[in-house]
């Protein structure tokens, strides 16, 4: 890849794992009340064909990783467990008030923070929970992320019994240096550890995360870091470009200089590097940022058009329905979103009252259902289609005259009624989103709300 490009085209920009992206989020018209209804249609339209989607936001950590963008509260006082669990549990009855009929839980994904926080006991209690009034679908995904440094035999068997066949492991990079930097001190031997102890217990998806681009970090210890997870063959790899928004994270991500990280060239040189040994390992690209084997699920949902994308990233189906619970949780019913509360403290209160503890959220329009589909289709299939007079909108000519610098540059190719995003435009794929994104064209910020795309 050439640097003009990387030069030309490295400007902030949403990771779309939504559209609209938060920012633009339109909370003047959201309402409570809406979202409840608008949960209660997505539920009966959904819930017998498909399922619906949990995503469960375990926030606390023992110690702060300063690459991190994730809502976590740092503590090392384990009784703040009980109590938060039951509040994610009280939560979860005010939304099954809403619904019909039994729910059919299709993925189920621990996030956070560090779910292994919470004891082996405790995640179970709070998957039993969930399950008392609920049916776990046929063939299930359901997926939690693990410290390689606190997650347990137990962890990982207890979760596995309760029906997790996925976990994904939080590696960056195994550079000393690097590892001092982003305070996430992980020896090869603790990721070896939980990598093996997952695959002798029967999970069949083993995920590990590396970022480039992180504080002190070159080309070498990318290189070597891929070296070393070549030795575990995880099934599926999340190589993605650190995020660095001190704006938003606050102290966590001012821990270094700005000198002190990769350039926007040397960043790309480091993907371009690890993308290629990944590949001669047998991995295949996936949208953005992802790569699989060809065993794993994820690779399997590409070949069959099944590939998603939401607040959980990359899923191997798609439900109508995502319910998010926990702090800073955000649910999904296809026609709005809603987050819940950032606070501890301010979700346990709401939630001990009996309210649903949202406290921002947008209505999607009939612009946005169109445009986030486009979106959709780019991020998963690197493609899309405006054939269908449903998929039409207005500003569309403008958009495609937008972007035919991009095409000129290789990056995509415009058909009549349809655009094909090239090989030479993968790592470009934001960028091109950000052209069919009209709510940031018209109203371009005047700070920077995103990290940058290279």
């Amino acid at each position: 890849m050439t640097s003009n490009l990387v030069s030309k085209y490295n400007v902030p920009g949403p990771r779309y794992t939504s559209y609209p992206t938060v920012p633009y989020w339109n909370e003047a018209n959201f309402s409570l009340k809406e979202w409840k209804k608008n949960v209660s249609q997505s539920f009966s339209e959904s819930n017998s064909k498909e399922g619906i989607s949990v995503y469960i936001h375990l926030p606390f950590c023992e110690s702060l990783c300063t690459f991190c963008g994730c809502n976590k509260r740092i503590t090392k006082n384990h009784a703040v467990e009980t109590p938060y669990l039951e509040s994610v549990l009280k939560e979860w009855r005010l939304y099954l008030a809403l619904f019909n009929e039994r729910p059919i839980i299709k993925e189920l994904h621990l996030g956070g923070g560090t779910p292994t926080f919470f004891s082996a006991e405790n995640l179970k209690i709070l998957i039993r929970g969930i399950f008392r009034d609920a049916t776990m679908a046929e063939n299930p995904s359901f997926s939690f992320e693990g410290h390689p440094n606190n997650t347990k035999g137990d962890h990982l068997q207890t979760l596995y019994d309760c029906g997790f066949t996925r976990v994904s492991y939080g590696v960056q990079d195994y550079n000393p240096t690097v590892q001092v930097a982003i305070n996430r001190l992980q020896p090869f031997v603790n990721v070896k550890r939980v990598t093996e102890s997952a695959r002798e217990i029967g999970y069949t998806s083993v995920g590990h995360d590396i970022i480039f681009g992180l504080p002190f970090q070159k080309k070498e210890h990318v290189i070597y870091s891929i070296e070393k997870t070549k030795e575990l063959m995880p099934d599926r790899i999340a190589f993605y470009s650190y995020a660095h928004v001190p704006w938003i994270k606050g102290n966590g991500q001012r821990g270094f200089k700005e000198a002190d990280l990769p350039t926007p060239a040397e960043k790309r040189d480091m993907y371009e590097a690890g993308k290629k040994m990944l590949e001669e390992a047998g991995y295949i690209e996936i949208g953005m940022d992802h790569f699989a084997l060809k065993s794993d699920s994820l690779y399997k949902a590409v070949e069959e058009k099944e590939l998603h994308r939401n607040f959980m990233g990359y899923t191997e189906s798609k439900t109508q329905l995502m319910v998010g619970l926990g702090i800073s949780a955000i649910g999904d019913s296809w026609y709005s979103f809603a987050q819940n509360a950032k606070n501890v403290e301010e979700y346990q209160h709401l939630v001990e009252q009996g309210v649903l503890p949202v406290y921002r959220g947008h209505m999607l329009n009939e612009e946005d259902l169109i445009i986030r589909k486009h979106i959709l289709n780019m991020m998963c299939s690197l493609e899309t289609s405006w054939e269908a007079i449903s998929l039409q909108f207005p500003e569309l000519p403008e958009v495609l005259h937008n972007l035919k610098e991009m095409e000129t540059d290789g990056l995509l190719k415009i058909g009549a009624k349809e655009l094909h995003i090239t090989e030479k435009g993968r790592p470009f794929v934001r960028n091109i989103c950000m052209a069919f994104d009209v709510l940031l064209q018209r109203n371009q910020p005047d700070r920077q709300l995103f990290s940058m795309t290279v």
